[in-house]
């Protein structure tokens, strides 16, 4: 692991609603360390912020190629974002 911290900004799509895919991602984040949160979106996307150890939020995002086995991710949009100000993974409600 590095010390450089790396925070990114995540739209997921493809069939990632109704297949867990916010659960699945809060406990691979937590399991990674990360910080952020996740949630669903009306149009059919989920959003997330993940942040932490550069490698750590690179495996995540390689995780989220695939999602839980339900799931079929067709695309990643990826942009930096700001570090959370607090610690901690949390599930947010759909927007």
């Amino acid at each position: 692991m590095t010390d450089d911290v790396k925070a990114v900004h995540v739209i997921i799509s493809g069939r990632v609603q109704g297949v867990w895919y916010r659960g699945w991602a809060c406990e691979q984040a937590k399991g990674l360390g990360l910080s952020g949160w996740v949630r669903n979106r009306r149009d059919g996307t989920v959003e997330a912020v993940f942040a932490g150890d550069t490698d750590a939020v690179n495996h995540m995002l390689e995780r989220c190629h695939a999602g839980p086995p339900a799931a079929r991710v067709s695309g990643l949009e990826v942009a930096d974002a700001d570090v959370p100000a607090t610690a901690g993974f949390d599930s947010l409600p759909t927007v």
